[in-house]
C-alpha cells in the first residue's frame, strides 16, 4: 500500500516560516519524482515546486525566492521550507509521488494558514 504522509501545517502569522514534509512509504521513494501542490477554498490545485530523481527543482512564480524543495531518499521524505509567508499562502498543500510508468500517489494534505 502506498502512503504519503505530509504533516508540518499550522497558523502563522504573515513574513513567518513553517516547514511541512511529506513521508512515503511503499514505493521506491528514489526513483519518483516528487512534488507539492496546494489548493486554496475555491480555486483549482496547483503546483508549487517539485523535485525530479535527479535533484532538479521548478518553483511557481508566485513562490520563487521564498520556498525551498529538497528531499532526503535516506528517509522518504521530501520537504517545503517556506520562508516571507503571505496571506495568499493560506491553503492546503499536498505531497505528490509521480513517475513516467504509473500512476501518480497524493497524501491527504496538510493545512497552512497565514493569518495575522
Amino acid at each position: 500500500q502506498v502512503l504519503l504522509v505530509e504533516s508540518g501545517g499550522g497558523l502563522v502569522q504573515p513574513g513567518e516560516s513553517l516547514r511541512v514534509s511529506c513521508v512515503a512509504s511503499g514505493i521506491a521513494f528514489s526513483v519518483y519524482n516528487m512534488g507539492w501542490y496546494r489548493q486554496a477554498p475555491g480555486n483549482q490545485r496547483e503546483l508549487v515546486a517539485n523535485i525530479t530523481r535527479a535533484g532538479r527543482t521548478n518553483y511557481a512564480d508566485s513562490v520563487k525566492g521564498r520556498f525551498t524543495i529538497s528531499r532526503d531518499n535516506a528517509k522518504n521524505t521530501v520537504y517545503l521550507q517556506m520562508n516571507t509567508l503571505k496571506p495568499d499562502d493560506t491553503a492546503v498543500y499536498y505531497c505528490n509521488a509521480a513517475a513516467e510508468w504509473t500512476m501518480d500517489y497524493w497524501g491527504k494534505g496538510t493545512l497552512v494558514t497565514v493569518s495575522s
